[in-house]
């Protein structure tokens, strides 16, 4: 049988569960793929990818209910495909149907998120100037923390304003390893996976 999970509109529940008045129900479905930078958990739903999740991902970061793995679920080999295109270097942006789950704000830095072209970086202070709020620096990296569609989404591609590399849930080495698949010179060394 499928997991059914309960998404909630962010902005209606204000912290507290039994405020919430407005329930969806999902089902969830998952696979593994290996990659350079380790394996990547794939998470859909009937009709699009909603994560890409990293190995050793903290659990809260991301909340998903557990689905069915389904090696042959059609969004999960498509996505599958295009991440193997990518760190092939044959591709440079994805065209996997997405669903994102998150609040509006979140929502908004995550489409400023797919909006960086491939071989280029932005700062934080720039994709919250992007966004018309040059002062929510921080509120913009926490929503790229949250980010539910790692690589896909490409919040590797966001910096420090010094240029340096910055947190990754992926980790470090992950984030200077697809920076430097795509060309981008990075003047912090980091270990890159062999």
């Amino acid at each position: 049988p499928r997991w059914q999970v309960i998404i909630m509109n962010a902005a209606s529940c204000k912290g507290m569960l039994y405020v919430c008045k407005q329930f969806i129900f999902l089902s969830f479905f998952f696979d593994y793929m290996q990659s350079p930078v380790g394996r990547l958990t794939l998470v859909a739903n009937d009709a699009a990818l909603v994560g890409v999740l990293w190995e050793n991902d903290d659990p809260a970061r991301v909340r998903f209910a557990p689905g069915v793995q389904n090696e042959g679920h059609f969004i999960l080999r498509q996505a599958a495909g295009q991440l193997h295109a990518y760190f092939d270097g044959r591709l440079r942006s994805f065209t996997v149907p997405l669903q994102l789950y998150g609040t509006p704000f979140q929502q908004s830095v995550w489409q400023e998120l797919a909006k960086i072209p491939f071989g280029e970086t932005r700062t934080y202070q720039q994709l919250a100037d992007q966004l018309g709020n040059p002062r929510a620096v921080r509120a913009v990296g926490a929503a790229n923390g949250r980010n539910p569609l790692s690589i896909i989404l490409p919040c590797h591609r966001v910096i420090g304003s010094s240029g340096a590399l910055t947190g990754f849930a992926g980790g470090l080495p992950a984030k200077a390893y697809l920076l430097a698949l795509e060309g981008v010179r990075q003047e912090q060394q980091l270990p890159l996976f062999v």
